[in-house]
Parts: structure tokens; C-alpha cells; sequence
């Protein structure tokens, strides 16, 4: 029987299973405390200030009292991006695929914005956290009745974990962007209507000269409609697609 590969050492630790024995008396530190302080600190001063010497200022401890747990920085921010996410709410009972993923969408994006920092922790490996694949499993489970292939849920579930990740992240830079400079986007219209040239960007004029541009809505109101046009268009072909490869042929 061939040996069991070593677990890469932070899926070992989300997961409690790093060997931490040590001689001598229990120390006062644990995983669990720095990165709870980690996360506290993003919170407060965004992503940008963690480091391992704040977050050990934060704790009362040396930052080589850290590393006796952490490894390093980014190993910090991979266990950051599982604590971080509380674990999935159960889908409604006898959901069926839309109304799951939509139940499921919307977890995200709550538990996503209650730390802005979040979506732009960097992407070092696929999720291999205990609340990360808890959230990866809930949403595999919404499709569990459609006649999907495993493989094809597994790529709805991404494409979908895509399209969320990537609203969230633009939505909160454009927000930062309209605050710090909110001429650029009450004057977009407009300057668009100077610079758009009907013979070379003829399909941009079209919308430009429909006043698409013109009305400023406050970007919390826009994010909503925005997001949930672009998740209905999403669920819509997802639909076609199952009715498509799914359903019995007529007749």
C-alpha cells in the first residue's frame, strides 16, 4: 500500500491536524488567537496592515511568538481566508437548484462583506479549508437533483464562485473610486458624449446616446441591481444548459 501524501503544512493546520507537541508548559498562544487578531486588524485598517510584527503588537506577544504557529505572512493570509468565512447556512429545505443558489449567493456575499478586505486576499491554491469547502459543498448539494455530472456541478459551481468573487471585488474598487473622485463618475456621461466617435466606437455611441451614462445611482443601489441581473442571466443559461443535457428527449 503506497504512503499517504504529508498534508501541505496550513491545510494541516485549518484542519487541526499539525503536530504542535512541544515540551515544557502549554504555551499562552495559540493558531487560533493570531489569526483572529489578523482578521480584527484587517477589519480595522485593512488588508494592508497585516503583518506579522502588527499582529503580534495586537496580541501583547514578540513576533517570534508567532512563528512558533504561523509560518509566515502568507501563510497567515491563507488561514485569514478560511476563518473568516462562517460556515454555510443549510439550504432551504426541498429547494430546488435556482432557488439553492440563490440562497447560497446570497450567504456569500453577506459573509464576504462583513470583512471588504476579503476579496482581495491573493489566490495561492484551490480551497482546501474546513469553511471554505464547507461553502464549496453546500453549493455542489444545491445541484445534487439536476442529472448534472459530478464534474459538470463542480465547473457550474466555479464558474459561479467566479462570477461573485469577481462582482464583489469590482463593485467595492469602483465604491473606493467614486470616494475618492466622485467627479470622474457624475461627469462620466458627459465625457463620454466628447470623446465616443459614433463612426469608430458606433455600438458605445448607441448606449451613450441613450443616456445609459447619464444618471448617477448611488453605487449601493447599483451594486444590488447590477449583481442580480448578472446572477439571473447566469442562472438563466444554467437552466437552458440542464434543460438542454438533462431532460429526456421529446416524443
Amino acid at each position: 500500500m503506497s504512503e499517504q501524501p504529508e498534508l501541505p503544512a496550513d491545510v494541516a493546520l485549518m484542519w487541526g491536524l499539525r503536530d504542535v507537541t512541544r515540551r515544557g508548559p502549554k504555551p499562552s498562544l495559540a493558531a487560533e488567537d493570531i489569526v483572529r487578531a489578523a482578521i480584527e486588524l484587517a477589519d480595522a485598517e485593512g488588508l494592508a496592515a497585516v503583518s506579522m510584527a502588527r499582529v503580534a503588537e495586537r496580541l501583547g506577544n514578540s513576533t517570534m511568538a508567532l512563528y512558533r504557529h504561523v509560518k509566515n505572512k502568507d501563510e497567515l493570509l491563507v488561514l485569514m481566508s478560511d476563518a473568516a468565512l462562517e460556515r454555510p447556512e443549510p439550504l432551504p429545505e426541498g429547494a430546488d437548484w435556482r432557488t439553492g443558489l440563490t440562497f447560497w449567493t446570497a450567504g456569500v456575499l453577506a459573509a464576504v462583506r462583513k470583512h471588504r478586505w476579503y476579496s482581495h486576499l491573493p489566490i495561492s491554491g484551490p480551497p482546501a479549508g474546513p469553511n471554505n469547502l464547507a461553502w464549496l459543498d453546500s453549493a455542489l448539494g444545491a445541484l445534487k437533483d439536476t442529472g448534472l455530472s459530478e464534474e459538470t456541478k463542480l465547473g457550474v459551481v466555479m464558474g459561479l464562485m467566479t462570477y461573485v468573487q469577481g462582482e464583489i471585488r469590482l463593485s467595492m474598487e469602483l465604491a473606493a473610486g467614486a470616494a475618492d473622485n466622485p467627479d470622474a463618475f457624475s461627469r462620466y456621461g458627459a465625457t463620454l458624449a466628447r470623446v465616443v466617435d459614433p463612426r469608430q466606437l458606433p455600438a458605445l455611441a448607441e448606449v451613450v446616446a441613450a443616456g445609459v451614462f447619464d444618471e448617477v445611482v448611488p453605487f449601493d443601489e447599483a451594486d444590488e441591481a447590477d449583481f442580480d441581473f448578472g446572477l439571473q442571466l447566469f442562472l438563466d443559461g444554467l437552466a437552458g444548459f440542464i434543460d438542454r443535457t438533462c431532460q429526456p428527449d421529446a416524443g
